[in-house]
C-alpha cells in the first residue's frame, strides 16, 4: 500500500456475484476484484487505504458486510462493483441498513475485447454492463444517495472520479461528532449566520456549543513568556513582518498579545478537542484586540472558521478543509466585500476584517497591524497579501428552515487591477460565473450567505458528492446559469424537499 494522506481511514471495496456461475468462476470473480482493490489502494491518485472485502453472493453476506460497515470506526463508505450479475434482492437487507456513502464502480477487469477468442464463459464473467444496471435498479429503487464512476480502473479519469468521491466521504465522516466551539453568541440581529443547531446536527452530525469569551481569556492568560516567544520565532520564519512589529518596533506589544492570544486559542481548542470555531466583534471582553492572526494560522492547519458567530460556515469550512489535503491551491473563510461595477470587467473583492486564510496567498504573507475600525479594541495584528490568479469557487450553507442548503458559484480569481497600498487585509479579486449580474443575483435568489468557503483546490464534483451524502439540497451557479432557469430549479426543489418531507423519503 502507498502512502496514504488520509491514514488510518480507508474505503471497502465490495463485489457482487451469485453462485450460478460455479465455483471456478467466483474464484476468477475474487481474484480479478483482489488485483483491482490492490490497484486502486496502490494508485496514487486515491488518497485513502482501498481495503478489499470478500466477494458476497447471498443476502446474508450482503447484510453482514453492510452492518460491519457501519460499525467500523476508520470506514468512511463502500465502492461496489458488479464483476457478473448479482441479482439485487439480494441487496436489499443490506442497502436499507448501510449508512455509510456509497460508490457504485461500472467498470470490467478487461478493458477491451478479446475479439477473437471471446465466447460465452467469457461472456457470462465480465457482465459488468448488465450487472451494473441490476444494481443501479435497485440503488434507484431505494432512492439512496451514492455515486457512480463508468470507466475502465485503470483510466486516469475513472481514478480522478474515486478520488473526489473519497475525500468527501472522508470529510463526512470527519464532521461526524465534530465540535464547533462558538465564543459569544451570533452578530446581533443578523439572520443567515443563525440556524438550528439541532437540525445541523441530526443531518451533518457536527456539535456546536457555545463559550463565554472568558472561558478563552482564561488560556490566553496563561500563554508563558515562552509560549509567546516560540510563536513569534515562527512568524518570523514564515512572514515579513513589518518593521513597527520587530523586537524593537513601537508595536511590538501588539505582537506579543496577538500571540498570546494564538496560544491560548490553540490550547483552548486542542484541550476541547474542536475542529471548529467561531468568534464575534460584539464578544470581545477581556480580549486586547480581535483575533486575526490567530484565526489565519489555525485555519492554516486545518481548522474551520466563521466570524460573528457563524457556525454554519465554520462547518463547512472544516469539511472543505478535510476534503483538499494535498491538493494544490488553499481554501479559506471568505465575504464578499465589495464590487467593482466597471463593464469592461465587472469583479468581486473578497476579503473579511481580518480572517483570510494564508492557504491561499500569492507568496509570502507580510504580517502587519493596523486599526480595525470597529469593536472598541487596540489594533489588531493581521497576516496581508493578495491570492493567486486561476479557477476557484465560493460555498454557502444556508439553513432554509425545512432543509439545508449548499449553494456554490464558481469563479475565475484575477490579480487586481492596481496595487491596494491602503487596504491592510488580505484579499481576492474574482469573477463570479457566469458574470457578476446573474452570479449575484441568482446568489441573492437562492438566499446565499455573505460569507463562504473559498476554494482554489475544490472542484464542483467534491461538493455536490458531499452534498449527496448529506442528502442535502445542492444548487450551482455556472457558466451555464441563466435566471430564467435558475429561478424554475429553485422552484422545483422546494416542491421536491416538500414532496419527499411529506413522504418520508
Amino acid at each position: 500500500m502507498s502512502e496514504k494522506l488520509f491514514n488510518p481511514l480507508e474505503v471497502w471495496f465490495i463485489v457482487g456475484s451469485q453462485h450460478l456461475y460455479g465455483p471456478e468462476a467466483l474464484e476468477q470473480v475474487a481474484a480479478d476484484a483482489r488485483q483491482v482493490a490492490a490497484a486502486l489502494d496502490e494508485s496514487p491518485q486515491i488518497p485513502i487505504k482501498v481495503q478489499f472485502r470478500p466477494i458476497v453472493t447471498t443476502p446474508d453476506e450482503i447484510h453482514r458486510t453492510c452492518i460491519e460497515a457501519n460499525s467500523a470506526e476508520n470506514c468512511v463508505g463502500l465502492i461496489a462493483w458488479m464483476h457478473t450479475f448479482s441479482p439485487a434482492r439480494m441487496w436489499i437487507a443490506g442497502l436499507t441498513q448501510l449508512k455509510k456513502p456509497l460508490l457504485q464502480l461500472h467498470t470490467q477487469f478487461n478493458r477491451d475485447i478479446p475479439w477473437d477468442t471471446i465466447d460465452m464463459d467469457y461472456m457470462n464473467l465480465h457482465q459488468t454492463a448488465h450487472g451494473g444496471r441490476e444494481f443501479g435498479f435497485i440503488g434507484a429503487r431505494l432512492r439512496m444517495p451514492r455515486k457512480v464512476v463508468v470507466g475502465h480502473w485503470q483510466d486516469k479519469a475513472t481514478l480522478a472520479g474515486i478520488d473526489v468521491w473519497a475525500r468527501a466521504a472522508s470529510a463526512w465522516h470527519d464532521l461526524h461528532g465534530a465540535k464547533i466551539a462558538r465564543f459569544g453568541d451570533n452578530m446581533r440581529e443578523v439572520a443567515v449566520t443563525e440556524g438550528n443547531k439541532v437540525s445541523a446536527q441530526v443531518e451533518f452530525g457536527f456539535a456546536v456549543n457555545g463559550y463565554g469569551v472568558g472561558d478563552l481569556v482564561e488560556h490566553v492568560n496563561a500563554a508563558s513568556a515562552k509560549q509567546i516567544d516560540d510563536i513569534i520565532a515562527e512568524y518570523k520564519d514564515a512572514y515579513v513582518v513589518a518593521h513597527d512589529l520587530s523586537a524593537d518596533g513601537k508595536m511590538h506589544y501588539a505582537l506579543r498579545d496577538a500571540a498570546a492570544i494564538e496560544v491560548g486559542l490553540r490550547s483552548f481548542l486542542t484541550d476541547g478537542g474542536f475542529k471548529g470555531f467561531t468568534t464575534t466583534f460584539e464578544n470581545l471582553h477581556g480580549l486586547k484586540q480581535l483575533p486575526g492572526l490567530a484565526v489565519q494560522r489555525l485555519m492554516a492547519d486545518g481548522y474551520g472558521f466563521g466570524a460573528e458567530g457563524d457556525w454554519k460556515t465554520a462547518a463547512l469550512l472544516r469539511a472543505m478543509k478535510v476534503m483538499d489535503q494535498g491538493l494544490a491551491g488553499g481554501t479559506s473563510f471568505m465575504e464578499d466585500y465589495t464590487y467593482h461595477f466597471d463593464p469592461n470587467g465587472m469583479k468581486v473583492l473578497g476579503a473579511h476584517m481580518l480572517e483570510i486564510c494564508p492557504s491561499i496567498a500569492n507568496g509570502r504573507p507580510t504580517l502587519e497591524v493596523h486599526p480595525l475600525g470597529i469593536g472598541g479594541k487596540a489594533d489588531p495584528v493581521r497576516l496581508v497579501f493578495d491570492a493567486p490568479a486561476g479557477p476557484g469557487l465560493n460555498a454557502s450553507l444556508i439553513d432554509l428552515g425545512d432543509r439545508f442548503r449548499l449553494l456554490v458559484n464558481t469563479v475565475e480569481t484575477v490579480t487586481p487591477d492596481a496595487p491596494l497600498p491602503r487596504l491592510p487585509v488580505a484579499r481576492a479579486l474574482w469573477k463570479p460565473h457566469p458574470d457578476l449580474k446573474i452570479a449575484a443575483a441568482a446568489w441573492i435568489l437562492a438566499g446565499g450567505a455573505h460569507h463562504t468557503g473559498f476554494s482554489q483546490a475544490l472542484t464542483v464534483e467534491h461538493l455536490q458528492d458531499f452534498a449527496e451524502m448529506a442528502k442535502t439540497e445542492f444548487v450551482l451557479i455556472d457558466e451555464q446559469t441563466t435566471l430564467f432557469d435558475f429561478k424554475k430549479e429553485l422552484r422545483w426543489n422546494d416542491l421536491y424537499y416538500h414532496m419527499t418531507a411529506l413522504s418520508g423519503w
